[in-house]
């Protein structure tokens, strides 16, 4: 049997995981071939496994040869950094700390007095670590320490983090928000699918005494290269999606005589795709693209660009994202296929057309421009966005060439096997390498979050187990075989709850499914809402069979992955899954079985909690009894599936489905003015507001 003491070791100088606990409590051990694949997808110089040794005493090298630490945390009342020296090191040194680009201070220490902390002998080299005091009194931010040693200069990230995420300034108050799609809403007189549309129904909504409005992703996506939709699998995570842009609502239209005219023009077929029940989004970018690149080549051929010179100061990579989006189109094909140099991350002007440029550039612009006006009248309104930041991107988008050292390619996040998924699931998303983003001081990390916080109060991380470890699957590997990789969650958690705190804005983390226990700890100690949904919460194997909403939970009835509440209640989601060969016999006989416990556990609920009558009983008085329990409930936040509202049954998205199916593209079954005059819709949403600015009535159960 061979020695995997060296391999192991190895792994966890990588913060590679080589066992892990599943959804049944059972260890688990990855094989050694995903483990070295991994390994040599982080840098180690392994081939095979019997390398370990010669990889594991080079890496113990590497790290006792860095001085100081990429990164460091520390608090406003003081802390200290470690630094690793040879043992003989000694004299003085110079250290300059500059906090939050602002102020410089600097000093000077005597090595051999400073602390020692540890002692380590590497093949034969002798190493000391001592311990360096940080001043007191830092404030809250990103600070960079630099030490003079040698003649070479080595530097570190200092985070000073609040103790807590944003909390907000709420008082008695319990917000609850509408969540839906911008794809899936429409009006009467628009394009459909749009930022209009979505500034409409925000509007609607908070005249209803609505505390929040969700939509799903909004990120760009390659439309000329046959991408999308795929919300959750961007092409970056820094620029919007073009194909949201409300065309009608472009600054200066009326005097863009041919932008006007293709408008005009185009009337009866954007009418026609606004009618169809599903986005048809290839013919929606064609039209679009027509008229806004018209408005851009009117723009350009003026003499005042003055507004969009002040958008590309503001956001660095704005002509690079252009640039690169030409580029693809000038060569059919994702960025992996370019010649070089553009498939290096050297897009020169010949490598692509300028109207190309210039319309990209301009609708990027028109994007920001229009989801700014957006946030601004919804937080006025008093409901503001809540949005959605994906885990990752995919492999050959816009991130991954312009941050190529920070993307691990030939690697796919997933997740492993369990009850939902059998053989687990290969979501094509490129993980980010943990230690390199460490070196870069988080600052793709940061650009991600202030891209969405300074639009979005409110903020959903996908997927928040990822901030402490992902699910990595080598390529051409099973999905069942993949590995977990450790992330350095303290740092990842202080940037976010610092960010979360300049920009005001409440986190909500995704914590569903098989999560250990130690990442809601985390949670509840930096002040993130956890997410609770009702269906999940029902087991009738459990005491209490139905789990109650805490009040650092954002609340709702199901997610955009889940079956609407009618569905749920009917079965038709199992149907649909057997139609589409998702669930075998036996899996759907057990599901029928087990969903009819859970409706007969939460209707006895109800009933004990006295929200809802004995006796036969309609889906839409079980929707409005739950609604009902979870809006008197101390839950932080309630958030409602817009289309739960009218009894919706069909769903956005089924994971798994086949490419053929709908996913992502189904349009909301009524336009916003058919909606907001429907009886059930007004008092449902007064039912909620009324109960949710009540305190929360404690548990029959309870008392």
């Amino acid at each position: 049997m061979p020695d995997r003491a060296p391999l192991d070791a190895l792994a966890r100088l990588y913060g590679v995981q080589m066992e892990y606990l599943d959804t049944e409590g059972k260890l688990r051990r990855a094989p050694d071939e995903t483990a070295v694949a991994v390994l040599v997808a982080l840098g180690a110089p392994v081939r095979t496994a019997e390398d370990a040794d010669d990889a594991l005493r080079a890496r113990r090298q590497e790290l006792w040869r860095r001085v100081l630490p990429a990164v460091s945390l520390t608090t406003p009342g003081g802390g200290e950094l470690l630094l690793r020296l040879p043992a003989a090191q000694a004299g003085s040194a110079g250290v300059t700390l500059e906090v939050n680009h602002e102020e410089r201070r600097h000093w000077a220490i005597a090595l051999d007095e400073l602390p020692v902390a540890r002692r380590a002998l590497i093949d034969g080299a002798a190493y000391i670590s001592r311990r360096l005091a940080l001043p007191g009194g830092l404030p809250l931010g990103y600070h960079t320490l630099q030490l003079e040693l040698a003649d070479r200069t080595h530097e570190s990230l200092i985070l000073v983090p609040p103790p807590l995420a944003y909390q907000g300034r709420l008082g008695d108050q319990r917000p609850w928000g509408l969540v839906a799609p911008t794809y899936a809403l429409r009006r009467r007189d628009g394009f459909g699918s749009d930022l209009g549309d979505l500034d409409a129904a925000v509007q609607w909504a908070a005249r209803h005494g609505s505390g929040a409005f969700g939509t799903l992703p909004l990120l760009a996506e390659l439309w000329e290269l046959g991408d999308g939709p795929e919300p959750y699998r961007p092409t970056t995570r820094l620029f919007w999606n073009e194909f949201y842009l409300d065309v009608q609502a472009l600054p200066h239209l009326s005097h863009a005589t041919a932008a006007r005219r293709l408008l005009e023009r185009f009337a009866p077929h954007i009418r026609t795709l606004c009618d169809a029940p599903l986005v048809d989004y290839a013919s929606v970018v064609a039209l679009k693209r027509q008229v806004v690149a018209a408005m851009a080549e009117w723009y350009f051929a003026g003499s005042d660009h003055s507004e969009l010179a002040e958008y590309v100061r503001g956001h660095e990579l704005a002509t690079q994202f252009a640039r690169f989006r030409a580029a693809g189109q000038r060569h059919h094909t994702h960025w992996p296929d370019w010649p070089r140099p553009a498939a290096d991350g050297d897009v020169r002007r010949e490598g692509y057309d300028q109207p190309d440029y210039r319309y990209y550039l301009y609708s990027q612009w028109q994007c920001e421009q229009q989801l700014t006006g957006v946030a601004d009248r919804a937080r006025t309104a008093g409901a503001p966005l809540y949005m959605d930041l994906p885990l990752s991107v995919r492999h050959d988008g816009f991130d991954t060439w312009r941050h190529r050292d920070l993307f691990v390619d030939g690697v796919d996040i997933g997740s492993p096997p369990d009850p939902f998924s059998p053989g687990g699931q290969n979501w094509a998303l490129a993980p980010i390498h943990p230690h390199r983003q460490r070196e870069g001081g988080y600052r793709y990390f940061i650009g991600c979050l202030r891209h969405h916080l300074c639009h979005a109060p409110m903020l959903r991380v996908d997927h928040v187990m990822g901030l402490h470890r992902q699910f990595w699957i080598p390529r051409g590997m099973d999905t069942a075989d993949g590995i977990y990789v450790r992330y350095p969650s303290g740092e990842l958690l202080a940037v976010l709850t610092l960010e979360s705190c300049r920009h005001k804005a409440l986190i909500v983390g995704e914590n569903l499914g098989t999560v250990p226990a130690v990442v809601n700890r985390k949670m509840r100690r930096h002040g993130i809402l956890s997410m609770y949904v009702l269906p999940f919460e029902i087991d009738p194997d459990h005491t209490p069979s139905v789990g109650a909403p805490a009040t650092d939970a954002a609340a709702s009835l199901n997610t955009h992955d889940m079956a609407t509440f009618a569905a749920f209640w009917e079965d038709l989601d199992i149907a649909e899954k057997e139609s589409l060969g998702l669930l075998r016999p036996h899996e759907i006989s057990a599901l029928r079985v087990r969903r009819d416990r859970q409706r007969q556990v939460l209707l006895g609920y109800l009933r004990r909690q006295r929200l809802l009558a004995g006796g036969p009983t309609a889906a839409e008085d079980v929707l409005k009894a739950c609604l009902t329990m979870l809006a008197e409930s101390p839950a932080r936040l309630v958030l409602v599936n817009l289309e739960d509202l009218w009894g919706e049954t069909a769903s956005q998205n089924t994971p798994g489905a086949p490419a053929s199916y709908p996913n992502w593209r189904r349009k909301a079954r009524y336009r916003l003015e058919e909606f907001q005059s429907m009886p059930q819709v007004d008092d449902l949403l007064s039912v909620l507001d009324r109960l949710r600015r009540a305190r929360p009535r404690p548990s029959v159960e309870a008392s």
